[in-house]
């Protein structure tokens, strides 16, 4: 097969693209910057533009390129540049491939399980309705860019990922060299849930998704049971060996962050009900061994 990827040079993106390419399929990066080489497409969001001419023949596209949501201050110019990255670059993808005249027969595009907002502990599938708060907003948005493409008849496939298990990137990332300073521990009172994947997973979903030619509109990507922040926090001092006995109060994480405490401090008890259904098996389903795979 032949498909087309933008963010493929971050975490998610390169996985994808590294796994495609070991089997033979060939991969066309999206770039934003002159096109070096073969196999580059030029796309600048900001403007709308997408050379659809190099998507010629691609069999899929992948939208994953958003802006990195990072532990800083949410000021009302960085949740605008996250909004931005998000609605634009869809809007621009998804206008392109409705323009052409045999676009790819599958649109995955990334999403997020930010779309339920806060879940307390309330088991959360594809049905529930969309949350409150700037983060279930901005996905909403997100997602709604992509309807040029579904109704020019491209099926369409929200991937809503929950927090990725991977060492070398994203937010799970940044936990690594915290917890293996001996400085890990709970956030808040740990009672909050998380919905994770691992790494691996993640990038066998996308590629069951892009296969499974039934399954359209939104899909959960987290593995079957999320846990809670506690249970987070054992485990990474599991595998790494270190003492997890520090906590960082939630009066003083949103001294640090701002607004993205109550995001970090929110639970959201997601479940794969849609993936599972369709047929996927999970390699790393417990957070125990999603760790475990990348420590």
């Amino acid at each position: 097969m032949r498909i087309a990827i933008t963010g493929a040079s971050g975490l998610l993106g390169s996985a994808l693209a590294r796994s495609l390419e070991g089997d033979g399929h060939e991969v066309v990066r999206l770039v934003r910057r002159e096109v070096e080489r073969a196999g580059e497409v030029r796309w600048d969001p900001e403007r709308g533009y997408v050379d659809t001419a190099g998507l010629t023949g691609c069999d899929a596209f992948v939208h994953l390129a958003a802006k990195s949501i990072t532990m800083r201050r949410w000021t009302p110019a960085v949740k605008q540049a996250h909004w931005d990255s998000r609605v634009h670059g869809t809007a621009a993808v998804s206008e392109a491939l409705a323009s052409m005249d045999r676009p790819p027969r599958v649109f995955l595009c990334g999403s997020a399980v930010g779309y339920y907002g806060d879940t307390g502990d309330r088991r959360t599938d594809e049905t529930a309705p969309p949350g409150e708060g700037f983060l279930a907003d901005m996905v909403q948005a997100w997602e709604a860019a992509a309807a040029p493409a579904q109704e020019a008849g491209v099926r369409t496939v929200f991937a809503r990922t929950g927090l990725v298990v991977a060492r070398g990137g994203g937010a799970w990332g940044k936990l690594f060299p915290i917890f293996r300073a001996g400085l890990g521990g709970r956030i808040g009172n740990g009672r909050q849930y998380w919905s994770f994947v691992a790494l691996h997973d993640h990038v066998a979903a996308m590629r069951h998704l892009i296969d499974t030619d039934w399954v359209s509109g939104p899909v959960n990507v987290t593995a079957p049971e999320p846990v809670t922040n506690r249970e987070v926090t054992a485990a990474m001092g599991r595998v790494l060996h270190r003492p997890t006995v520090l906590a960082v109060p939630g009066p003083v994480l949103k001294l640090v962050v701002g607004d993205f405490a109550n995001d970090m401090l929110g639970s959201q008890r997601v479940v794969p009900a849609r993936l599972r259904e369709s047929g996927f098996k999970f390699a790393f389903p417990t957070v125990e061994q999603a760790v475990r795979a990348v420590a």
